[in-house]
Formats: structure tokens, C-alpha cells, sequence
């Protein structure tokens, strides 16, 4: 499959959030800001990156009765690894992110990539699968998070613009799911008829 196509897949035509609407749990609890936006991003881009290729190099050796739970384990040992990165040397970014780390492993971008892509690809095209879904996954995020940012505190990545309280609606809940509907029929709308 050609590279480039696979990477237009993961930002553009398949984009985990505003086109397959993956992932959703964290795209909506931790995207308070573009920092952390971007940090989940990068977190889950690490783990898709790394499963794929390891799914890629083991798929052959793995029975058919039990690779969703093989997957699982190689998924885990990657959010595993990431969250105590992230714990020692971003201790701030870890607590905002929280519980959403170790949720990563149930994250059915991450499952779904390895059972749909990984499995059945060679090394490079899964690495690079990975890579663009990531790149997907972390650009909504960012993007999110940066418009609730900038709404709801008038600031983006820490940096304020206007002085006084932003827009409350967009630093809580429904914020992020207004947002999310405004990003993703704007998003959808540039792409056109993919």
C-alpha cells in the first residue's frame, strides 16, 4: 500500500475523531486545553506506533483463538511503559491526564489498528499506519482542546490573550461536546467527499 496514502488515511480521510468518531472518551474527559490535548495525543501515538509494530513482527505466531487478548497485552505493556515516562518526567501532564492513560489500552483506536491493520501488513505499513493515526488523533485532540482553551479561559497553551474569565460552558462538559460537533462538521465539510 502506498505510504503516503496511508498517511492521508490517518490525518485527513480516516481521522480517528472527526471522521471515524474513535476514541472518544478521552478526546472528550482530557481535552481541557491544547496542552493536554497534545500530551494525550502524543501518549496514544507512542502506543499505536509501538503495538503496530509489534503486532506486525509477532502476527505469525500468535493463534487466531487467542490474538484480540495477545493484542491486549502488547497494547498494555506500552501504556505501561508511557504512563511511568510520563510520571517521572512530566509530572504536571500526568495529572491532568490521569486515569486517561491506563485507558488507553481499551481504546479502540489503538485495538482497532492492530486487529484491522497490524495484523494483516507488513512492518513498515503498520509503523506508518500507526504513526498517521496517531498524528490524526493527536491533531483533534489539539485542536479540541486548543478551542476550549481559547473559549473558555481566552488563552492557548497557557498563554493568555484577553484578560478576565472565559466562556464557562467550554471548560466543562457540554463544552467539549459542542466543540467537538462545531471541529468535526468543519472538518468534514473542508474534506468534501472523501
Amino acid at each position: 500500500m502506498n505510504k503516503l496514502k496511508i498517511i492521508s488515511k490517518g490525518l485527513i480521510k480516516e481521522n480517528p475523531v472527526f471522521v471515524l468518531l474513535l476514541g472518544l472518551c478521552p478526546v472528550l474527559g482530557v481535552t481541557t486545553s491544547a496542552f493536554n490535548g497534545f500530551g494525550m495525543g502524543m501518549v496514544t501515538t507512542f502506543v499505536l506506533f509501538m503495538s503496530n509494530l509489534v503486532v506486525s513482527l509477532i502476527k505469525n505466531f500468535i493463534p487466531a483463538k487467542v490474538r484480540i487478548p495477545s493484542y491486549i497485552v502488547v497494547i498494555a505493556s506500552f501504556v505501561t511503559i508511557s504512563e511511568l515516562v510520563v510520571e517521572a518526567f512530566m509530572p504536571d501532564l500526568f495529572e491532568a491526564l490521569g486515569l486517561f492513560i491506563p485507558l488507553i489500552v481499551v481504546n479502540c483506536l489503538v485495538l482497532g489498528r492492530s486487529e484491522a491493520f497490524a495484523s494483516k501488513n507488513d512492518v513498515f505499513s503498520s509503523v506508518t499506519d500507526g504513526f498517521a493515526m496517531g498524528l490524526g488523533f493527536t491533531f483533534a485532540l489539539t485542536a479540541l482542546g486548543g478551542l476550549r482553551e481559547l473559549l473558555g479561559a481566552y488563552s492557548l497553551f497557557g498563554y493568555s490573550f484577553i484578560e478576565g474569565d472565559g466562556m464557562l460552558v467550554f471548560v466543562l462538559a457540554p463544552g467539549a461536546f459542542i466543540g467537538l460537533g462545531y471541529l468535526t462538521a468543519i472538518f468534514l465539510k473542508l474534506i468534501g467527499d472523501r
